[in-house]
């Protein structure tokens, strides 16, 4: 049925009803969520270390490969700071999927 076509008092049930359900699927999932072992502060750590690490090595390659090229070829340009951002920039993409891949395994168990 079109939202135009419905009377006022129509479009509250519907929207009541949507909020019934999202609300019902939070509480489902906390309440499942309490059933699961606790992953405690050393997994928290872990995930910590993981996108720091992501986010390091590409920028640490970046810059080693900025340095090698300004020393070999002189320029007017950085290559180091140029790669540097390259490799930090690549570093937080890389940091964001591993997140959403996480959050993802996360929504669907």
């Amino acid at each position: 049925m079109d939202d135009e076509k419905m009377t006022p008092g129509e479009r509250r049930l519907k929207l009541a009803d949507a909020f019934t359900k999202k609300v019902a699927t939070k509480g489902a999932r906390r309440i499942k969520s309490r059933g699961q072992k606790d992953d405690g502060l050393w997994f928290g750590l872990g995930v910590f270390g993981v996108v720091g690490w992501s986010v390091t090595i590409p920028t640490l390659i970046g810059t080693a490969i900025g340095l090698w090229i300004d020393s070999n070829w002189p320029s007017r340009f950085s290559w180091a700071l140029m790669l540097l951002i390259l490799g930090v920039g690549l570093g937080c993409l890389n940091a964001w999927y591993w997140m959403k891949k996480a959050r993802d395994n996360i929504i669907d168990k």
